[in-house]
């Protein structure tokens, strides 16, 4: 099959993937299966999908359409070529203000699409949890709906028309059809036609209606994706009289690519909802509690109805990010139920609120009712919409699976059903995760089940068979909007009956005779518990690693990504993570492929080292290193920390780079240049000789290279401190007195910016010590050596730790040097530091925290400061947004009083380090600040000031736009009166 792939490739204007590497990436999807493709190919255009199409049918293979791959029940999981349309299918193609609609190609994302539309008044109504990456081709695919669907629905209710390739290579457009055009489109030989003749025989069928009727989940169940939606498509008119138009997007949505190729999507908008939205965040003591009070709060008209319960709100408290966001939560509930009103005056939402909060009182139910709006919102939907991630927070092996985690039922018997499943997973000794759209008759339900044992594999059926048992008892519907996929196909014959299940075979028969399109999907499905992850009783070795694991080693570290695709968000949702895919736009580029490619060699390699993989450091290459995801990723999935041991663990068999070496021994380096700086920085500089460096050391000939500075921080803080004498000849306040960390760059390049930070400190009357200390180690790190830095961490935190305390804190200015110390040193520390490290931590500042810190104890105040109006643009550090905050350094600029600060809204500048030096990484390392920063900085005046903690992201903005930018320090002492 090799030479035909070849073959196939050299036929495509796109792309075609058959390694090792690709297959692997995309063998998965967010759900619990796992099956290598035969190839990936990402289509230039259409003609390159019917070129697929031709290829496929003609080796008897399938081509498995894709988006985002962030499907929980293994929809675009299979041994075909997945098809990934989400980096060129990106267009919007067509706007009609006037009669709402919209028509896009499959990978647009949902969320930039209503960005797109928001000065229109517009938007596309349906939003999934993960709509800042989801893409309208998946979002029709699944027939998605989201916490609004209370008010908007599911994809299906707005899907005007679809284009698509059919499965003998024709072209199709199906739309709303009036009787006379409908039986028209009957007439004829086209596969066009015989799909309509095909229908209108099924469907004309009297039995057929009655068993349809019959057996289909009742109407009043709105989440309704069990099979293809042939209940909802006799609803119309040449079936039953007086219903709407014939459409066959009705069938369309929900189909899960298993029935034609879509290449464009013409879709229903809706006026923008009122600006004025709250939250009444109803604290209860149960979940049967909430779910009787959800009843009460539907007769308000709420916008959404939204569960969380107390296993969510439990994994929100370890959660970096989401840890600012419970800022509303009152003691341990046992569920919160977000009620959202939408009205025209913020009066409308408090009378509204008030009337909900008092029946529900009169009833008994929730014992507190904080009503919140503005920006307080939004951090509350971010909360909620992180539960899928949240819960891969688990240690260890067990995890919140999705097996039955998409049942939907009418609202009105939502509490009774949710009684008898938690019945159900009681008998079997388990417990359940819940949480979302309570609103809707639906909660995604999660049993904690550990799918690495037998016994795990044997539950994640039971339990599937008995919940099935019971969503049919209440007439439900088995998949509300998750689709059914290879979880739940499975079941489809047991919900709707034999006769209506092979009314769907012979639907997906006319469509796909030959079963090109997606097989095995909601027909023919093999059983739910084959092709899964993990093989039960798997055992892997026990990993000797460098950095410390809690509670769970380094592979089940990199199993916390479930997959969920939080790294596919673009720049323009914000965010940092993750910096390569929004420059490069492949899903190698994730970090979810990152953690895909580890967990795969790691679980089935044969190799004793098995770290020793080019395929892992392949796709490893363009990470960063930005920490991002460690906050970002609702799983936490510290891809830094991972990327830094794999590196260690490879060079252990493989040696280590010259580049790296010389990287990681930037002190040393520096030390020697401090000799003779001149000399070095003539080096670094002259046209010739920099040339021949940087082709030595296999860094970018268009990069300019740090260079020293006459003196050394510490020399002149030496000499400083002599012509100061001691004590300082400015009185510390209440006797403050704190320790410098002097790290390697500010010591050797930034030596100007050191020197104003401590007579910045001085002069508000504080004492600075530098005391004796080794190198932060951050270049060590960052190369992936860290078995050295180790040494390093170690020495500094025993040398340091007797002196450092709330009284005496240790404060730093580079962010990637400083926060070592509440971060990596604690993973590094051995055990008998441990304690030490941690205490340590505590009392470890940014300069930017430690300054915010006084101004808010009222120890520093503006009186010292100009009264001068200046504007600032401040670009916050990777590592300072992950593991602190932008907050501090918005405090400290904005504390002289007509200063204005901006945060620019960019990610990650594109240094990284080292990494914008290398020149394999140079063109990235510029795409990913030209996606926001650097245009930011170019589009400020000459006399607004650029502010940047970073050292790599001052460098990076001289590099890519000429300006200088300053330290937030720098630009408060220049500020001084």
């Amino acid at each position: 099959m090799i030479q035909e792939l070849q073959q196939l490739g050299r036929q495509l204007e796109g792309e075609l993937y058959y390694d090792a590497a690709m297959r692997t990436l995309y063998a998965t999807d967010a759900s619990a299966y796992r099956e290598l493709p035969l190839a990936v190919a990402i289509p230039r255009h259409e003609q390159d999908i019917k070129t697929l199409l031709a290829f496929a049918k003609k080796h008897h293979t399938s081509l498995i359409p894709r988006t985002a791959g962030t499907s929980l029940a293994g929809q675009v999981v299979g041994a075909g070529i997945v098809v990934d349309v989400s980096r060129t299918f990106t267009k919007i193609l067509e706007l009609n203000k006037e009669e709402h609609w919209v028509r896009v190609q499959p990978g647009v994302v949902r969320d930039e699409l209503n960005l797109f539309l928001k000065p229109h008044g517009l938007f596309f109504g349906p939003e999934t949890s993960t709509a800042n990456r989801a893409m309208i081709g998946g979002m029709v695919g699944n027939n998605s709906c989201g916490s609004n669907s209370v008010v908007y629905r599911s994809t299906r209710e707005h899907l005007l028309e679809v284009k698509a390739i059919l499965s003998d290579g024709s072209d199709a457009e199906f739309k709303a059809l009036n009787l006379d055009e409908f039986h028209a489109k009957c007439e004829g030989d086209t596969l066009e036609n015989q799909i309509y003749r095909r229908i209108r025989s099924l469907l004309s069928d009297y039995a057929n209606q009655e068993e349809i009727r019959r057996e289909f989940p009742k109407k009043t169940v709105e989440r309704r994706n069990t099979g293809y939606a042939v209940d909802l498509l006799l609803e119309t008119a040449p079936f039953t009289a007086g219903q709407p138009d014939f459409n066959f997007c009705t069938l369309i949505a929900g189909s899960e690519g298993t029935l034609a190729f879509l290449t464009e999507i013409k879709l229903n908008l809706v006026p923008l909802p009122p600006k004025e939205t709250g939250l009444l965040c109803v604290h209860f003591n149960s979940i049967d509690e909430s779910l009787r009070a959800n009843l009460i709060a539907l007769k308000y008209r709420p916008s959404a109805s939204e569960l969380i319960d107390h296993y969510i709100l439990e994994c929100t408290k370890q959660n970096r990010e989401q840890m600012q966001n419970r800022f509303f939560v009152q003691g341990d509930p046992g569920a919160i139920l977000v009620v959202e009103f939408a009205r025209a005056t913020r009066a409308e939402i408090e009378a509204d609120a008030a009337a909900c909060e008092a029946e529900m009182r009169a009833a008994g139910l929730g014992y507190h009712f904080p009503l919140l709006f503005g920006a307080d919102t939004k951090k509350i939907w971010t909360l909620r919409k992180a539960g899928l991630g949240l819960l891969s927070n688990l240690p260890g092996d067990e995890k919140a699976v999705p097996v039955i985690e998409d049942t939907a039922v009418d609202v009105e018997d939502l509490p009774a059903f949710i009684r008898e499943f938690n019945e159900i997973l009681a008998k079997h000794g388990l417990y359940s995760v819940h949480y979302a759209h309570a609103g809707s008759g639906e909660l995604h339900l999660r049993p904690i089940i550990n799918l690495k044992t037998e016994e795990g594999n044997r539950l994640f059926r039971v339990i599937a068979e008995e919940i099935a048992t019971l969503v049919k008892k209440y007439k439900g519907s088995l998949s509300g909007e998750h689709g059914d996929g290879r979880l739940r196909g499975e079941f489809i014959k047991q919900m709707v009956g034999e006769k209506n299940y092979q009314l769907l075979r012979e639907i997906k028969k006319v469509w796909d005779p030959k079963h090109i399109f997606n097989p095995n999907k909601i027909v023919d499905t093999p059983p739910m518990d084959t092709m899964l992850r993990y093989t039960p009783g798997q055992k892997t070795p026990a990993f000797k690693t460098v950095f410390r694991y809690y509670n769970q080693d380094v592979l089940q570290h990199a199993e916390q990504c479930n997959g969920s695709g939080d790294c596919r968000k673009t720049h323009l949702s914000g965010g940092t993570m993750c910096p390569s895919y929004m420059a490069t736009r492949n899903e190698k580029d994730t970090t979810r492929a990152r953690a895909n490619i580890l967990r795969e060699f790691l679980t089935r390699s044969e190799k004793a080292n098995r770290f020793d993989h080019e395929e892992i450091k392949e796709v490893m290459d363009l990470c960063l290193s930005c920490k991002a995801c460690k906050t970002e990723c609702p799983s936490n999935v510290d891809m830094a920390k991972l990327k830094a041991e794999f590196l260690q663990q490879y060079y252990d068999s493989n040696g280590i780079p010259l580049r790296s070496r010389l990287i990681a021994n930037f002190s040393l380096s520096a030390k020697l240049g401090s000799i003779a700086p001149g000399l070095y920085n003539f080096a670094m500089t002259n046209k010739l000789v920099s040339k021949w460096v940087k082709n030595f050391a296999g860094f970018a000939l268009e990069r300019s290279m740090p260079t020293l500075a006459a003196t050394t921080l510490k020399a002149w803080f030496k000499s400083h401190s002599a012509r100061r004498g001691t004590p300082t000849t400015a009185q510390p306040v209440g006797g403050k007195k704190l320790y410098l960390f002097c790290d390697e760059f500010t010591n050797y390049n930034d030596v100007e910016i050191g020197k104003k930070a401590i007579l910045l400190l001085e002069r508000l009357g504080y004492e600075v010590v530098i005391p004796e200390h080794e190198e932060s180690g951050r270049s060590w790190m960052s190369k992936g050596l860290i078995r050295h830095a180790k040494g390093i961490a170690n020495r500094n935190i025993a040398r340091l730790r007797p002196l450092i305390s709330d009284e005496t804190p240790l404060v730093g200015i580079e962010p990637s040097a400083i926060l070592t110390f509440r971060d990596e040193y604690i993973d590094l520390a051995e055990d008998d530091l441990l304690e030490d490290a941690q205490a340590l931590a505590q009392h470890v500042y940014l300069i930017d925290e430690f300054i915010a810190r006084e101004i808010s104890m009222a120890r520093i105040s503006p009186e010292a400061f100009t009264k001068e109006k200046r504007a600032i643009k401040l670009h916050g550090h990777c590592q300072q947004k992950a593991i602190s905050s932008v907050g501090p350094s918005v405090q400290l600029l904005s504390l002289p009083e007509n200063y204005t600060v901006e945060t620019i809204p960019s990610g990650c500048c594109g240094m990284a380090g080292s990494f914008g030096y290398e020149k394999e990484h140079y063109d990235i390392s510029m795409k990913v600040g030209e996606l926001v920063l650097l245009p930011a900085v170019r589009a400020a005046g000459e006399e607004t000031i650029i502010a940047a903690p970073g050292t790599s992201c001052r460098h990076q903005i001289k590099d890519g736009t000429g300006r200088k930018a300053k330290h937030p320090v720098e630009v408060l002492y220049e500020a001084l009166v």
